[in-house]
Order: structure tokens, then sequence, then C-alpha cells
């Protein structure tokens, strides 16, 4: 998810909290448990000062998002919540952990992924069941907050009945897309799905042999391709990878990409990010003439 997304899913674990008996330095600790405990995975993107080798599409989303570094970071925003205000409470390092899951969890419905299971596995899982923003989840919140403010029931019950809705969407937004990935796959040899911002609007990118598809799919019409990509499946790729270690990267990264080989680039992009004619997700090298 984004950065915005993961804010407000902080902010609304804080709403779940009954506070009436914390002390102000108990808020203020908690506040920011849930907060930094939701963007610390995100720490890894300062793997870009020192990338020298074009590493960082793996780093990213690596093994800073693990399922077992759940504790591991829930521990470290203990230590400082007792550092700072000297609060030491097990809530904290549980809401902690919790807003760290979260995190974590979240990241596997789109179409990035996570390394959620390094270092045992270096598998990218990705779902592509939820797209990176969200919307529903941004109007859950919202609605969450309002009614928190406007009616006279308690905030954190509000807060966590938001959270039952959110858990609700996710589940129902996945279990549509799982639906059309089983009905899409005896179409391809390899397959991806990625969610569109509409609720319960998908495409799927499919491909045999040297031909990749872009599909609009939902459940109640049929499939529509869009647009048909031709990946030169035979051209010899050691020269980019030499000169584009991103290229390597990308092409380990993503689970298939398309081949450009013509008289003047060599590069492979994930179809996944296609947009207007490209994908930002390009690594190339521009051949001589």
């Amino acid at each position: 998810m984004d950065t915005i997304t993961h804010t407000l899913f902080g902010l609304t674990l804080y709403g779940t909290v009954d506070k009436k008996k914390f002390s102000r330095q108990e808020k203020r600790a908690l506040l920011f448990t849930t907060i930094v405990g939701s963007q610390i995975p995100d720490i890894d993107v300062i793997s870009k000062l020192w990338d020298t080798e074009g590493q960082y599409q793996m780093w990213h989303r690596g093994i800073t998002h693990s399922i077992f570094m759940v504790p591991v970071w829930a521990i470290l925003l203990a230590l400082l919540c007792y550092l700072f205000w000297r609060v030491k409470d097990r809530r904290i390092f549980l809401m902690g952990a919790l807003a760290v899951f979260v995190h974590n969890t979240s990241d596997l419905f789109n179409a990035w992924g996570t390394g959620y299971l390094e270092p045992f596995s270096a598998v990218r899982i990705t779902f592509g069941t939820i797209p990176i923003i969200d919307f529903v989840i941004w109007g859950l919140m919202l609605t969450g907050f309002i009614i928190a403010k406007k009616s006279k029931w308690p905030s954190y019950r509000v807060y966590r009945f938001v959270w039952v809705a959110i858990v609700l969407h996710v589940t129902i937004q996945t279990s549509q897309g799982y639906i059309i990935y089983q009905q899409m796959s005896p179409n391809y040899e390899q397959q991806a799905l990625s969610a569109g911002f509409v609720p319960w609007n998908y495409t799927v990118f499919g491909k045999n042999s040297g031909t990749v598809e872009i599909v609009q799919a939902n459940l109640w019409s049929e499939p529509v391709v869009q647009i048909v990509l031709q990946s030169n499946e035979n051209a010899d790729l050691d020269t980019l990878f030499i000169e584009k270690p991103e290229a390597k990267t990308l092409y380990e990264w993503s689970p298939f990409v398309v081949i450009v080989d013509d008289d003047e680039l060599l590069g492979i992009y994930d179809p996944r990010f296609y947009r207007n004619g490209q994908s930002f997700l390009f690594e190339y090298i521009e051949k001589e003439r």
C-alpha cells in the first residue's frame, strides 16, 4: 500500500484502543507506536543510498517486510517508547506488532508483493487483488472518523467496526480476484493479476510463449483483451544484464517480463505496470548504430 494508507492504518489502529485510563505519556507512546509501526517496514528505501549493483527492487519490500520481523520491530518500538516516555506496557508491544503485521500483510495484496517469508524464501508473494491505493479503504476510514466525531458511540468501538469492514472488503475483493484468476489460468502458461481502482474489476496479464495479453475482467461480464504485446523470447539478454544490473533484478523479481529486442533497444519490462504505451518498470540499453 502507499504511504498515506499505511499512515491511516496507524491512526485507525490508535483509534481502536479505549484510552480513558491512559496518561498523556501513554497516549503519546501508543500514537507513536501505531504510526511508526505502520511505516517502519518501508525503512528499506534507504538502501537506494548504497545500491551500486541494481538490487534495490529486491531489497525494497524484502526482509523488512518479512512476517518474521514483526516481533523484532515491535520490541524496537517498545524500547523506544520506554526511552522517550518511560512507558513500559505490554500493550505497546502488542499494538506495535499488530501495526507492523498489518503493513506487511496488506502489501501482499497489491501487485508489488513482498518478501513475506524472507530469509527462508526469496519468493515475492503477490496476490494482486487490492490496488496500491484503495479508495474504498480510505472511504471506510473517513466514514469511521466522521461517525466517531458526530455520534455518541465510543470512538474506539467505531474504529473497531471500521477494521471489520476493511477485512470484509479485502475478503470480498480477494475472493473475486481468486475466482477470476482460476477461470483464466487455463488460457495461459504464465499469469498475473492486478486489481483496478474500481472495486471488483481486475486486469489479468497472461503470457503464452512470446505473446502477452492484457485482459480486463470481472465476474459479471466476459473478459476483454485490451492489449496484445509481443516478447522476443529468443533475445540474448547477457549483455543487458552485464551493462544494466537492474534488468537482471527485474527479470528475477517479476512474475514474467516482455523482452524488447529491436534495432534501437534491448530491454525488458514488467507488463503489470504497462500504461499509455509503456511500462514504468522498464530496463534497457541502447544499441550502437
